[in-house]
């Protein structure tokens, strides 16, 4: 006898006869109502840009950290519940920190979200391992970094899933920026134009009007690696935002105005 749709639900370690996890679901609903956070990978680097909410002026803008060092090639983005990102963050320091004093080498970027890809999926209601979380993390990683292949980007989710990305979105603006990034992502744009297209994006994609204070961005590079923008910065690369958008709309002017000559032509 198959059990009822709640008890499905409250159980994090059994399937449903459809073969569904809802409790990895919901965790991954949850994502959706976190802050959007955008990274693109280039030849000559990666970049990441993500929205911090302010949700009163008596709060100090420089305590929310979306973004986060995890080792100096290796950089993440977060989105979701912080609290669960923390621990996400520290044990992905602690990968790279042992892998160095063990190998003598960096970790690459992929087997840093492999290791926390482990830990995302030590969930369950059995108390032998006392590590365990009771249910799924309730957060999802952006992680951009330089290692010997080159720069890479890789997506984590609830369910422990990681994929390499060269532009991925993720909160609650990443259908909107996902769509945006397909038009708009290409390998070969540089760092300075894909830093842009984030902002540019974001700017769509986000309630509150985009300034210094409500995003943060990184970058890095071969020859720099992990570099947060300052306030200054960041008004700087706002600057090139607005130019983009009216070129943007410049050329589809233009291709209404052709696709009206066109049909003139034609009927005539």
């Amino acid at each position: 006898m198959f059990l009822t749709r709640s008890e499905y639900d409250r159980g994090v370690n059994t399937f449903s006869p459809e073969g569904r996890l809802f409790q990895v679901e919901y965790a991954i609903e949850a994502i959706k109502l976190g802050s959007t956070a955008i990274g693109l990978c280039t030849s000559e680097g990666v970049v990441l840009a993500v929205e911090k909410r302010i949700t009163s002026p008596l709060m100090e803008p420089t305590t929310i950290e979306k973004i986060v060092e995890v080792d100096k090639h290796i950089g993440c983005a977060v989105s979701g519940l912080m609290a669960d990102s923390r621990t996400m963050i520290d044990r992905a320091r602690i990968e790279c920190q042992n892998h160095w004093f063990i190998y003598n080498e960096r970790m690459s970027v992929e087997s840093c979200a492999q290791a926390v890809s482990n830990l995302a999926i030590q969930f369950g209601d059995s108390d032998d391992d006392g590590a365990a979380m009771s249910r799924p993390f309730g957060v999802a990683i952006l992680f951009a970094g330089i290692d010997e292949k080159g720069p890479q980007l890789y997506h984590m989710d609830p369910s422990g899933t990681f994929v390499q990305f060269d532009a991925k979105a993720i909160g609650s603006g990443s259908e909107g920026a996902q769509q945006s990034l397909q038009e708009m992502y290409h390998r070969s744009m540089t760092l300075t134009e894909a830093t842009t297209a984030a902002l540019t994006i974001l700017k769509q994609v986000m309630e509150e009007k985009l300034n210094s204070t409500n995003v943060e961005v990184m970058t890095m590079t071969p020859n720099e690696l992990f570099h947060m923008f300052t306030k200054e910065q960041v008004e700087d690369a706002l600057k090139n935002v607005a130019p983009l958008e009216q070129s943007r709309g410049d050329n589809v002017g233009r291709s209404e105005s052709d696709h009206r000559l066109v049909t003139t032509k034609t009927a005539s």
